[in-house]
């Protein structure tokens, strides 16, 4: 069954490769979405597949890319989105 999630990450998450890493990881775990960077430095990430996949990307997120330094990755579930795809998103 398909469920959508927001995730917001705070941290050192902007300038570190963390929306292409993502994207690779979503993409890796067969998931849709979308992930951006928010004017505050925070990064969001809108996700949608199944709940397996999404708690591999959450823990993933929680960790981040290598020169990511997560302080909170706060996870909510949203009402289904449906997306073609992975993709980043530019503010």
């Amino acid at each position: 069954m398909q469920q959508t999630i927001s995730i917001l990450v705070t941290g050192k998450v902007q300038g570190v490769f963390y929306r292409q890493s993502t994207k690779e990881k979503a993409v890796a775990l067969g998931l849709t979405g979308k992930v951006m960077n928010l004017h505050d430095g925070t990064v969001q990430i809108i996700a949608t597949g199944s709940s397996e996949s999404l708690d591999l990307l959450i823990a993933w997120c929680k960790q981040g890319p290598p020169k990511a330094i997560v302080k909170l990755a706060a996870v909510k579930t949203v009402p289904l989105q449906v997306f073609e795809k992975f993709t980043i998103e530019r503010l």
